[in-house]
């Protein structure tokens, strides 16, 4: 029985590659997708060059085409196209870094970290989040001070990616950032520590200014599973955003906070159907008798998600 060759009805990758010194654009742009098509590793210097085509739409499909590939040459490829003169291709070339899963690939990254341009430095962050490397800490926390706020929520990012509890000082500090999308990204960063002070400073981010940074923190607070948090996340049952609420129900059920019942039991008749379901399943969750009154009260609710839920949360309150 033959075997076959990966990539065999591909065609030969040299032979394709002929096709980047077409004079037309239109058949150099398929050429670069006819490479991509191979998937083999031998394609990867012939898209690299096409990177640097002198048409944009050439470049742009080589940046999208290169996401599917890996390791440090697709990475300095990638880097390059980011100061490209055309915004479509630069976009696509970091999106594309995002792709990355070598964690070798951020080697070529880190010379783009103090690049002049915030785009640049703002994508080479997001292209070494997920690598994970060590040595990505330090940058990252001096990229805190940017000028840039997209650079910064980056930063944030990649040190929440890192998950070193000798982070904490610098994620802790993020969360008193002028920008909402880096407070937003360091607030939930510090979901990983069970330390107090991470869950003192996602506590006190329940009264920041921007609604969906305490949404973020209402949620991390059960990753955290700060002991204390429950008095506060009462307190967050009754935000103005029912969202806030919701994701306070759901740390309350995980943390099991009993005192949280009295507020939570009349939220079974919030007007939102999804706030209705999550409120039901954390009073089954918290498992606290005083709940059955509330809950019997609701087993006929209009919304199929929010009475199984109050069905269920009974049933586990009669067998505890």
């Amino acid at each position: 029985m033959s075997v076959s060759k990966p990539f065999e009805d591909f065609g030969d990758v040299e032979a394709i590659a002929e096709g980047l010194d077409d004079r037309d654009p239109g058949t150099r742009r398929v050429t670069v997708m006819d490479l991509a098509d191979t998937a083999a590793p031998e394609a990867i210097p012939y898209l690299s060059r096409a990177v640097a085509d002198p048409a944009p739409e050439v470049r742009l499909q080589a940046a999208i085409a290169l996401s599917g590939f890996d390791g440090p040459e697709v990475a300095a490829a990638l880097a390059g196209a980011l100061s490209d003169a055309d915004e479509a291709v630069a976009r696509a070339a970091s999106d594309s870094l995002c792709e990355l899963k070598d964690p070798k690939a951020a080697d070529p990254l880190f010379a783009f970290l103090t690049h002049d341009k915030p785009f640049v430095r703002m994508s080479a962050f997001r292209g070494i989040k997920e690598l994970r490397r060590p040595e990505s800490l330090k940058p990252a926390v001096t990229a805190l001070g940017d000028a840039d706020a997209s650079v910064r929520e980056q930063a944030v990012a990649v040190i929440g990616w890192l998950k070193l509890e000798e982070s904490l000082p610098a994620l802790i500090s993020a969360c008193r950032d002028p920008s909402p999308a880096v407070r937003r990204s360091a607030v939930s960063a510090l979901g990983f520590s069970t330390s107090p002070h991470a869950a003192h400073a996602v506590i006190a981010a329940l009264d920041d200014a921007d609604w969906i940074v305490r949404e973020i923190a209402a949620e991390t607070l059960a990753r955290t599973g700060a002991a204390d948090a429950g008095g506060r996340l009462i307190r967050a049952l009754s935000d103005e955003y029912w969202q806030v609420t919701l994701k306070a129900v759901r740390s309350l059920g995980k943390l099991r906070v009993a005192e949280s019942v009295a507020a939570m039991g009349p939220l079974l008749a919030h007007e939102t159907s999804n706030l209705r379901k999550e409120v039901a399943g954390a009073l089954g969750e918290i498992g606290h008798a005083s709940a059955l009154a509330f809950l019997q009260k609701h087993v006929d609710d209009p919304d199929p998600d929010v009475r199984k839920n109050v069905r269920w949360a009974i049933g586990r309150l009669r067998e505890e």
